[in-house]
């Protein structure tokens, strides 16, 4: 069918965005577009950081899916002429209530360091003046979400909606607009990060010798198990669905001179599947070999969040019936898959 040629404008913008870790980790984040009828927004389980590369926007017939999440159905039907296997994005019907022209929604750590406060309500107050924004709890993905969305926005007209231990949505009237009001809200929101201590490779790599655990990727990584209160935040639950999602609920924690092997075997003798990783108190961390870009993407996120975490910060977890909520849902284990086979 035909694409717009604006398609291209926001293409561009989502390549940006989703190459800043601050703001996009893995297959997180989304954006949209509308033209006429038709709502373009990033398929599920696809990379914001592609989408120059690669077809990563659903034709979505935008009536339709209004209608749908009316009736209470968060499904989002294909536009007429549509020829795609992928699925629309969870969030599509946030994007299709939005009434902007552009909608971008992004897991900012800055953003998310403060939703997961519950004593930030004056600071945002200050930081945010002058912007037409409202700051919601913590809603599951999709129609839970949309429908609080909805509530709000029924209220009056909003650019900037903050998600409790979620992230950021903006709306704008362009894709460059869209980008600047982020940028923005980051300067506005940000937080300078505690310097964590480097992680000791060599005793990492001693423990991980002959397991299937390795070192990660990102050097930043290290910083949850490094950094005494980032440790600390890290173990005690979970922030963001997404961490839940690529990590599982809070974080495992191994001891500097336990042996990895020894865990493994336990772990296996009483059927339990293996942590996507591990956190050594005052070493570094360690992931598995076979887990995806978007696991390791998910655990430099946590890092950057909890480093800026202030001390004395107030901080709110997802509850263990929202944690499951998230691992049950078909729909994650839909966007797991397309970020394995990626």
């Amino acid at each position: 069918m035909r694409e717009p040629q604006v398609l291209n404008e926001l293409r561009r913008m989502s390549a940006r965005v989703g190459r800043n870790i601050l703001l996009v980790q893995g297959a997180g984040g989304n954006s949209s577009l509308k033209d006429g009828d038709v709502l373009w927004v990033k398929a599920s389980g696809t990379w914001l950081s592609d989408a120059e590369d690669k077809d990563i926007f659903v034709p979505v017939a935008l009536s339709a899916a209004r209608a749908a999440l009316a009736a209470g159905d968060e499904r989002a039907p294909l536009a007429p002429g549509a020829q795609t296997t992928l699925r629309a994005s969870i969030e599509t019907a946030l994007h299709a209530l939005m009434p902007h022209p552009v909608v971008l929604h992004v897991h900012s750590v800055n953003t998310i360091a403060w939703a997961a406060r519950t004593d930030a309500g004056e600071e945002f107050a200050e930081r945010l003046q002058g912007l037409s924004w409202r700051r919601l709890g913590y809603h599951h993905p999709g129609l839970p979400l949309a429908q609080a969305v909805q509530e709000t926005i029924a209220q009056g007209r909003i650019d900037v909606l903050v998600l409790g231990n979620h992230g950021l949505v903006v709306g704008a009237a362009t894709s460059a607009e869209a980008e600047a009001l982020v940028a923005d809200v980051e300067t506005r929101l940000a937080l300078p990060p505690r310097n964590a201590a480097a992680a000791d490779h060599d005793a990492l790599l001693r423990m991980c010798a002959d397991t299937d655990y390795r070192l990660p990727g990102d050097p930043l990584s290290h910083g949850s198990a490094t950094d005494p209160h980032s440790l600390s935040i890290a173990t005690r639950g979970s922030l963001y669905p997404d961490h839940v999602v690529f990590l599982g609920p809070a974080m495992p924690v191994l001891a500097a001179d336990a042996s990895l092997a020894a865990e493994s075997a336990r772990v296996a003798a009483v059927g339990l599947p293996p942590p996507v990783a591990y956190l050594i108190p005052g070493t570094g961390t360690l992931i598995r070999k076979d887990v995806s870009a978007g696991a390791e993407a998910m655990l430099s996120c946590l890092a950057l969040v909890t480093g800026r975490l202030p001390l004395t910060a107030n901080i709110t977890y997802l509850s263990a019936a929202n944690e499951q909520a998230l691992l049950n849902w078909d729909a994650e284990h839909y966007r797991q898959q397309l970020t394995a086979n990626r």
